[in-house]
């Protein structure tokens, strides 16, 4: 199922259809987490890199090339979801296949997440776009002289296409974009996620939120930590700690200023937009609602199932989603390019 954009006229994805046993949206969306194996990236050499913020903190991130590396390549940074890093099953799988398929990757963690909790003292949330710009600026001249590509799921696909709706240097370097289950209507998907059936998955996801947000090297003060303990939903979560602790006056204010949905139309790169119909946490009515003519830059790809950033499908064990992101950036013509300049 494509739901718009010029580029879905000259594009042919292949079809999705789940893969046994993984059927349906909820088997989909926990595969990740109940079969945890790790795709290997032993074969490929890699090295841990530091990004200073403006603020004082460093985001870390590993760097992975493969053997027969083209040099014109762009190098493509992998952004985490809520509650995720560089080891989530799901980023090990995208950087294993980028990498036996030639292209340089980074699998990047948010301020706050994975290593990245030891070296900042403050916390990511889906509008923290300056975190990408300043790893985007930061990147060594040999990594982004062809430019980057950035490739980023649920919480960090939002941040993602914020950042590449918003007027900066950095975005320049952008030379293609895929998103993955993100929640481009936070307040839609923050509502979706009290409902009755998400329950199991909402008692999950907010204890972990809760213990990756006091771990050793948060700089959380004891009226922070009261809230946070005290908070029974994300909602109540995102109202007591991310919104004040980021100069927002409550959870709307920060779901309104912070939601891509606001910024699609300022995005300037090819950004395909991968979700499924049946995604659990997110509206896919969203995505359907938007006017994707609007901006010839966009390509809404929605799969009738999936789930949330599971896309498990028949005839391959890669991800249906990872292997629409090499085919769309195949058909850019991004496999070589000429140097970029910075701005």
């Amino acid at each position: 199922m494509r739901i718009g954009g010029t580029l879905a006229k000259k594009i042919q994805f292949p079809t999705f259809k789940a893969r046994a046993p993984w059927w349906g949206p909820d088997l989909q969306t926990v595969r990740n987490v109940v079969t945890f194996n790790a795709s290997d990236l032993t074969p490929y050499p890699s090295k841990r890199l530091d990004f200073p913020t403006p603020d004082g903190d460093r985001l870390q991130g590993v760097l992975g090339r493969p053997r027969d590396l083209d040099p014109t390549r762009p190098l493509i940074v992998l952004v985490h979801g809520l509650t995720g890093c560089e080891d989530s099953t799901y980023i090990r799988a995208s950087a294993r296949f980028l990498l036996d398929a030639g292209w340089p990757v980074l699998r990047l963690n948010m301020r706050g997440a994975g290593p990245s909790r030891t070296t900042c003292r403050n916390h990511y949330h889906g509008g923290r776009s300056e975190d990408l710009r300043a790893t985007i600026r930061e990147l060594p001249g040999d990594l982004s002289d062809h430019g980057v590509v950035l490739m980023a799921y649920s919480l960090g696909a939002n941040q993602m296409l914020k950042m590449l709706g918003e007027d900066s240097a950095e975005r320049g370097l952008v030379r293609a974009a895929i998103s993955v289950s993100a929640p481009i209507d936070l307040a839609r998907s923050s509502r979706r996620f009290l409902r009755l059936r998400n329950r199991p998955y909402h008692r999950w996801l907010l204890a972990r939120m809760k213990e990756e947000t006091v771990a050793p090297g948060a700089a959380v003060n004891e009226q922070e930590r009261e809230a946070i303990e005290r908070a029974r939903t994300v909602y109540q979560f995102d109202d007591v700690f991310v919104a004040p602790r980021n100069g927002f006056t409550g959870a709307d204010d920060y779901y309104a200023r912070c939601s891509a949905l606001g910024f699609l139309d300022d995005i300037p790169v090819p950004t395909l937009l991968i979700h499924a119909a049946n995604d659990p946490w997110i509206p896919s009515d969203t995505y359907a609602a938007y006017d994707w003519t609007r901006n010839v830059n966009l390509l809404g790809l929605v799969a009738p199932s999936g789930g949330h950033v599971g896309f498990h499908g028949r005839g391959d064990t890669t991800p249906w989603h990872d292997r629409c992101a090499l085919q769309f950036l195949t058909e850019l013509g991004l496999a070589g390019g000429d140097t970029l300049r910075r701005a």
